[in-house]
C-alpha cells in the first residue's frame, strides 16, 4: 500500500479482506475494487456494466505508477465507479486468469505487460485491452480521463458491436495448436542454437538489445548444446553472458541477488525489483557453469545469490517469499543507489578510492536520472579483473555499505509463499548442495519442501498454490506441480531420502490424471476440476520462467529413467509431439523444452551407486560424480541390504555393492555396464557418447516421436 493510501481516512473497498499483498495495496483506493469472484460478475450483470479488470503484482513498478496517478485519484475513481464494476487480480496468485487475458491483450494489441488492463462484458469476454494507462492522454497514449467516458458511451450506444468484438476475441483465444505434429528430431536443437546465435550480443553478452533479461534457461540449453556438440561458441555465449551479468548493475554487489532485468543493453541500469524465480533459475545457471568450467567466479556468484535468499527471502517456517519491490519511499531504486558524498562518508579513503575506481562511481552520478546517484557496476578499466578478485578487495567496504544500507527504508517485500516458485528455489538449493558439496543448502531445500508438504498439500495429495499470513488457498496449477516435482527430484539426488522421490511420483500421477489433455496431448494450466473459465489454456513458451510443460517433460523423462516405467516416457513423447508445430516456428523461444529434448535424444544414463552413505568410498564416488557437468543422467543410491528404493527402481534390486566399498553401475536405457569401484572409471564411462546396446523399451532414441 502506498503512503498516500495509508494516510487516507476513507473506508476500505472489498479488497481489504484479501491476503494478497498486491490486492491489499489497493484496499484503500477510492476505486470500488472487487476481488475476482461471482459477486463482482453478478453486480456487473445486475447493473448492466462492463468490467474493468486490472491485473498486476505487488513488486510491479508501473503498477505502482498507475495506482498513484489514477487509482488513488478521486476524479478517475469517480469515473470508473460510475462506468464499471472494477476487479483487481494478483497475477502471481491467479496465473490462470492472467494467462488468458494476457493472451487476449497480445492478440488485440500485439503486445502485453503489467499492469494489464482489460475491459470485459459481464460474462468475462474481453473487448478492450491495454497495459499502463496514464491519467491523462500523453505521447499518443490515451489517458483514463478520456478513455473511461468513451468506453461508457460505446457500451451504451453500440452494444452489438462490443459483443461482436468480444465474441471474436474469445474465438481467437480458443484456437489451440494442432496435435499429431511433425516428428521432432535432433535438428531442432541445432535450429534453436542458430537462432540464439543470431540474437547474441557478442560485445555485451545476452540476447537482443534493451531491455535485456537474464533468461537463464537459455544458458542451461547452451551448456547442454556445448556438451552435445563441442561447439565452443555455445560455451562462449554462456560465459560472456554470465560474466557481463555478474559485473553489471543488474547484480546487487552490496547485498547480492539479481534485479529483474536491465533497461539498457550493457546490463548497467537495472529495473530494481528482485523476484524469487530469477534467483532460483540464475543460481542453477551459475552452478552448472561452474560444473562445466570449474571457474570459481561462478561458484562465488551462485553462493551469493543463495545467501541473499536465505537472508532476505526465507520465512521462519522454511518457505521462500516471492519478491522485493523496485520502489522504496515511492522512488524506484532509492534503496540501492549512492551519492559520492555518502560513499566518502562511509568508507575510509583507501577503500573509497578502490570502490570508486572499480565500480565507476561519479561525482555527478552514473545513474541516468542525472541526480548525482550511482549504481554499482564494474567500470571498463576494471572489467578484466575477475569477480573473485573484486570480492576480496571489496569485502571490507561492502560490509560497511551493507550495514548502512540496512538502516534505510527497505523496498516492500511480497511475503506470500508460492508453491511453483518455491519448487524452483528448492531445485536451486538442492542442485547447489550437490555441486558445491554443501549440506546447508540441502537443509534449506529440505525445510522448504517439508513446509510445502505439511502446509500446502491438500488431503487428496494435490498441491495448493499460495500461503500467506497463516492461510493456504487456491488449488494448484500446472506450474505448482511440475516445478515442485523438479525440486523434489533434485532434493532426492542431494540427500537420497526416498520419501521425496515417492512424493514426486505421487504428484506426477495426479498431474497426469487432472491436467493431461487426452485429446491433443500436453498439460493444461488448470486442472479438470478447477474454476471454469471460457478457455482452458495450454502453454509451452519459456518466458521469464520456464513453462510448466517444458519442466514437466524433463520430469517425465527423469522419472521414467529412475523407475523403468516406459508409460511415463511415452507421456513425454506425446507432450513433445503435441507442441511440435508451435515449437518448429521459433525453437529459441522454447529453450527449457530444448533441454528436455536434449535429454530425450540421448545418450542419457542411469547411475546406480551401491554402498553406505557414511562410507568414505561412497563420498568419493559422489563427489567425483557431482563435480562433472553431465546433465543427461539420473542418480540412484542403493544402500547395502534391503532398501525401499528397489520398490521404485526395480532394476536396481540386483545392483549391490561390496561390503565396505561403494560400487557404481552406469546404465544406458536400463542396460547396465560392468560395475566399478573406481570413480575415474565411472566418469570416463559417463563421458562416453557411445550408446549402449540392448534397448529394453523398444523406443528409437534418434528421433523423438511418441
Amino acid at each position: 500500500m502506498s503512503e498516500k493510501s495509508r494516510d487516507l481516512k476513507r473506508p476500505p473497498n472489498k479488497l481489504v479482506s484479501q491476503k494478497s499483498p498486491y490486492l491489499l495495496q489497493h484496499a484503500y483506493n477510492p476505486v470500488n475494487w472487487h476481488p475476482w469472484g461471482e459477486e463482482a460478475f453478478e453486480e456487473a450483470r445486475s447493473e448492466d456494466k462492463p468490467i474493468f479488470l486490472s491485473i498486476g503484482y505487488s513488486t510491479c513498478h508501473w503498477c505502482h505508477v498507475m495506482e498513484r496517478e489514477s487509482f488513488e485519484d478521486e476524479q478517475v475513481a469517480s469515473l470508473m465507479n460510475e462506468a464499471f464494476v472494477s476487479i483487481k487480480v494478483d497475477r502471481e496468485e491467479r496465473p490462470d486468469i492472467d494467462s488468458i487475458y494476457m493472451a487476449a491483450c497480445q492478440s488485440m494489441t500485439g503486445s502485453g505487460g503489467w499492469p494489464l488492463n482489460i475491459i470485459l462484458t459481464p460474462n468475462r469476454r474481453p473487448f478492450y485491452a491495454g497495459t499502463y494507462i496514464p491519467k491523462e492522454t500523453k505521447f499518443g497514449r490515451l489517458g483514463m480521463i478520456e478513455l473511461v467516458p468513451r468506453i461508457k458511451e460505446l457500451w451504451v450506444s453500440n452494444r452489438d458491436e462490443v459483443e461482436k468484438v468480444a465474441n471474436q476475441n474469445v474465438v481467437a483465444l480458443k484456437v489451440e495448436a494442432g496435435h499429431n505434429g511433425d516428428i521432432l528430431d535432433e535438428d531442432i536443437l541445432h535450429q534453436a542454437y542458430e537462432q540464439l546465435l543470431s540474437m547474441f550480443d557478442e560485445e555485451n553478452g545476452g540476447f537482443g538489445d534493451s531491455p535485456k533479461f537474464p533468461t537463464p534457461h537459455n544458458i542451461l540449453f547452451l551448456l547442454r548444446y556445448w556438451k552435445r556438440t563441442g561447439d565452443n561458441m555455445a560455451l562462449f555465449m554462456v560465459e560472456k553472458t554470465l560474466g557481463a551479468m555478474q559485473k553489471g548493475g543488474i547484480y546487487d554487489h552490496v547485498g547480492f541477488g539479481f534485479h529483474r532485468y536491465s533497461v539498457d543493453a550493457l546490463w548497467r541500469v537495472p529495473h530494481f525489483e528482485k523476484m524469487l524465480y530469477d534467483q532460483a533459475m540464475i543460481a542453477i545457471a551459475y552452478a552448472e557453469a561452474f560444473q562445466a568450467t570449474g571457474k570459481k567466479d561462478y561458484e562465488k556468484t551462485c553462493r551469493e545469490i543463495l545467501s541473499y535468499v536465505l537472508r532476505d527471502m526465507t520465512s521462519s517456517e522454511g518457505g521462500f517469499y516471492s519478491g522485493e519491490d523496485a520502489d522504496s519511499e515511492g522512488d524506484e531504486g532509492k534503496f540501492y543507489l549512492w551519492t559520492e558524498k555518502e560513499l566518502r562518508q562511509i568508507l575510509p579513503d583507501e577503500e573509497y578510492r578502490y570502490v570508486s575506481r572499480q565500480f565507476n562511481i561519479k561525482e555527478k552520478g552514473n545513474f541516468p536520472e542525472g541526480d548525482g546517484r550511482n549504481i554499482f557496476y564494474l567500470s571498463d578499466d576494471g572489467s578484466d579483473i575477475p569477480s573473485t578478485g573484486i570480492g576480496q578487495g571489496f569485502e571490507p567496504g561492502r560490509l560497511k555499505l551493507f550495514s548502512v544500507r540496512e538502516k534505510r527504508i527497505h523496498p516492500g517485500k511480497d511475503d506470500k509463499i508460492l508453491t511453483d516458485w518455491n519448487g524452483l528455489m528448492i531445485a536451486a538449493f538442492a542442485k547447489a548442495s550437490q555441486v558445491f558439496d554443501d549440506p546447508e543448502y540441502a537443509k534449506a531445500a529440505r525445510s522448504a519442501s517439508d513446509f510445502i508438504l505439511s502446509r500446502m498439500r491438500r488431503e487428496d495429495g494435490r498441491l495448493y498454490h499460495r500461503h500467506r499470513d497463516g492461510e493456504t488457498a487456491i488449488s494448484g496449477f500446472l506450474d505448482d506441480h511440475a516445478f515442485f516435482i523438479w525440486g523434489l527430484l533434485e532434493l532426492y539426488e542431494a540427500t537420497f531420502e526416498v520419501r521425496y522421490l515417492k512424493v514426486a511420483l505421487e504428484i506426477n500421477r495426479d498431474l497426469i490424471k487432472h491436467f493431461w489433455d487426452e485429446e491433443k496431448g500436453g498439460f493444461f494450466i488448470t486442472p479438470d476440476d478447477g474454476e471454469e473459465l471460457f478457455v482452458r489454456k495450454k502453454d509451452i513458451y519459456d518466458g521469464a520462467i520456464p513453462s510448466g510443460n517444458s519442466v514437466a517433460m524433463m520430469n517425465l523423462l527423469r522419472l521414467a529413467r529412475i523407475t523403468g516405467d516406459t508409460d511415463i516416457e511415452k507421456k513425454a513423447h506425446a507432450l513433445g509431439r503435441s507442441f511440435s508445430r508451435t515449437v518448429e516456428r521459433s525453437p529459441a523461444a522454447y529453450t527449457m523444452l530444448m533441454s528436455a529434448l536434449d535429454f530425450a535424444f540421448g545418450p542419457s544414463s542411469e547411475v546406480v551407486i551401491s554402498g553406505d552413505l557414511v562410507d568414505e568410498s561412497t563420498g568419493k564416488m559422489l563427489k567425483a560424480l557431482r563435480k562433472e557437468f553431465i546433465p543427461n543422467k539420473v542418480v540412484i543410491f542403493r544402500p547395502d541390504g534391503e532398501s525401499e528404493i528397489t520398490d521404485i527402481c526395480g532394476f536396481a534390486g540386483n545392483l549391490t555393492g561390496t561390503k565396505g566399498k561403494a560400487i557404481a553401475y552406469v546404465c544406458r536405457n536400463f542396460c547396465c555396464r560392468l560395475p566399478t569401484d573406481d570413480p575415474d572409471e565411472m566418469i570416463r564411462e559417463l563421458h562416453s557418447t557411445k550408446v549402449s546396446i540392448g534397448n529394453t523399451d523398444g523406443t528409437d532414441r534418434t528421433n523423438f516421436h511418441g
